[in-house]
């Protein structure tokens, strides 16, 4: 008897312990359905300047309907800034919420520590099903992420590479030798034909649709390749801006007065692009055969039809351009027009992308509880100084575009103005995701400019940034400062020890340098000291002001100059 009652007892309180834990099991799955799905979509080197939304004459010439659908649903953000202008440095930002000095990664070319706490561990954590397709750029596999197909190192635009990999707990990492390229000896590395940018958006819808009966929420990493250097359109865009005549920019050919570092880069459309690989020029009238073209498997990887109709599209404006036979002047404007071409038809499938996956959500009833971000790396110049690229601190590279909708929390038409950071989007993604916002993170939820709670002139007064990839491609100076609402100060270091000053109410462009202008010393005693403060704040210390030995300076301007097809070192020479 006392056995049978023993049992009672035992079976009672299994059964309660069973509904106590569904019960667990079905708030967390309230708790779930409740919180957003997060699509956060980064193209590389996407300027401000090239979506239209944002109003700049080129954006409106080359319209972006769709993602400019993201500013008219929800918010455009005009002060928003990268903290290191360069591609895997400022991704490792966007995972850690933390500067290049304390997250690692300075520079393209070091190692990024995947064990780290990072936005897509702390989301997993939490619940979310995560993903990453597309560009990781970051050395080392993609950790924290539930999936991942992810483009070889750079990617390429026509029949790419992706790695992919389903179940990263299952995946031995003595498939790793860390003498050997990081994607060797990965699992399932295969050439897919196609275009990118179209390849991305599929694979990333392929994973909404597998995920969007889940009960529980995702969070993908959409990384385009798009519109990074070589800037090749899909076929269907080769002569999309043939008849187009750009607008170049007034400071086009400048003379980099009291910039000595604006002087030595090696940027300038006209100078330091390759003419093949980058402008698709040829050698002669009637030949397909590409002009300068160090890096060839961009062109060579292309199936017989795909180069087919490439060549088909070029030859006659290529033939064009050697009867026209320009020099000078006319043929430093004649590049830029080119480049601008060439960069805003690559930009055309991004769009549609954007469009596909706007379309997708609203079509399957995910449009409500998502949040879709459309950001890209850093910015980039669009002939501004007569430069491509980006690195420096002036506006063109460090601003970054910004655009996000959320219908449940954010209203249409939202403008911010406020200074945000990439720095900040980790803690935004977690707020609204009703996640912990680790205190160790440095930037700082912008959910309250998005919903009115917290004014722009309170969110900050200045944003730090740090450059450090010096000697690299396009030998950039190292370069530090601080941007306030209306100023921006700059010490450029290593074999050089300038400061700049620039009041961008009256210099929107950046030309004139008042470092050295008495009406001035006083706010550049307060910027100083602010910079100061910040770097405190942010924890940098010494070693972050370390310069490149001579010898490898030296080096490197050789290095680049075989590179462009020149003998002897241009450093000199401007």
């Amino acid at each position: 008897m006392k056995n049978i009652f023993l049992i009672l007892i035992t079976l009672v309180a299994l059964q309660s312990c069973k509904n106590a834990k569904s019960e667990a099991a079905d708030s967390s799955a309230v708790e779930n359905s409740k919180r957003p799905n997060i699509i956060y979509i980064m193209a590389d080197d996407h300027a401000a300047q090239a979506i239209s939304a944002y109003g700049h004459p080129i954006g409106k010439l080359a319209p972006t309907p769709n993602i400019d659908r993201l500013a008219k649903n929800g918010a455009i953000f005009k002060n928003n800034f990268c903290t290191n202008s360069i591609c895997g440095p400022s991704r490792a930002v966007v995972l850690t919420g933390k500067h290049s000095h304390i997250n690692g990664f300075r520079m393209n070319g070091e190692r990024f520590d995947g064990s780290q706490q990072t936005l897509p561990k702390l989301l997993k954590k939490a619940g979310y099903n995560t993903a990453i397709i597309g560009k990781w750029h970051l050395h080392g596999y993609p950790e924290g992420f539930d999936y991942w197909n992810i483009l070889n190192d750079q990617g390429n635009y026509y029949n790419p590479q992706f790695i992919k990999i389903q179940d990263t707990i299952h995946f031995n990492k003595k498939h790793i030798d860390s003498t050997a390229h990081w994607t060797a000896n990965l699992p399932d590395t295969t050439t897919v034909k196609g275009y990118a940018t179209d390849l991305i958006t599929d694979y990333a819808i392929d994973y909404i649709d597998k995920k969007k009966n889940s009960d529980q929420p995702f969070f993908i990493m959409m990384h385009h390749k798009a519109p990074h250097r070589n800037w090749m359109p899909a076929l269907r865009h080769l002569n999309k801006y043939d008849s187009v005549q750009f607008p170049l920019p007034e400071t086009y050919f400048t003379n980099h007065e009291n910039s000595t570092a604006s002087k030595e880069q090696l940027q300038t459309i006209y100078r330091d692009m390759y003419e093949g690989h980058d402008l698709k020029m040829t050698k002669k009238k009637g030949s397909p055969e590409l002009a300068w073209n160090p890096w060839k498997t961009d062109f060579e990887r292309m199936t017989p039809e795909q180069r087919a109709a490439w060549d088909k599209a070029y030859q006659p404006k290529n033939d064009a351009f050697h009867d026209a036979n320009l020099t000078g002047k006319a043929l430093a404007e004649w590049k830029g027009q080119r480049y601008l071409q060439e960069y805003l038809s690559t930009i055309a499938s991004v769009d549609e992308g954007v469009g596909k996956i706007l379309d997708y959500l609203e079509a399957n009833g995910l449009a409500e509880n998502t949040i879709v971000v459309y950001t890209s790396d850093q910015g980039f110049y669009l002939g501004e100084k007569g430069w491509f690229d980006k690195r420096f601190m002036y506006e063109e590279s460090l601003k970054m575009p910004l655009l996000i909708q959320y219908p449940e929390k954010i209203k249409s038409g939202t403008v911010v103005e406020g200074l945000t950071q990439n720095l900040d989007f980790a803690e935004t993604f977690l707020d609204f995701a009703n996640v912990d916002i680790p205190e160790d993170m440095q930037g700082k939820s912008f959910v309250g400019l998005l919903d009115g709670s917290e004014s722009d002139e309170d969110f900050r007064d200045a944003v730090y940034y740090h450059y450090y990839d010096y000697p690299a491609f396009h030998m950039v100076k190292k370069m530090y400062g601080i941007r306030t609402k209306r100023y921006k100060l700059i010490h450029v270091y290593d074999d050089i020890d300038e400061w700049e000053l620039y009041d961008l109410q009256t210099d929107p462009q950046e030309l004139t340098n008042l470092i050295n202008d008495e009406n001035y010393d006083e706010i550049e005693t307060k910027l100083r000291k602010r910079l100061v403060e910040l770097q405190q704040q942010y924890n940098v210390t010494e070693k972050e002001f370390e310069k490149a030995p001579k010898q490898k300076v030296d080096k490197a301007y050789k290095q680049f100059d075989r590179l462009r097809g020149h003998t002897g070192s241009r450093k000199h020479h401007h």
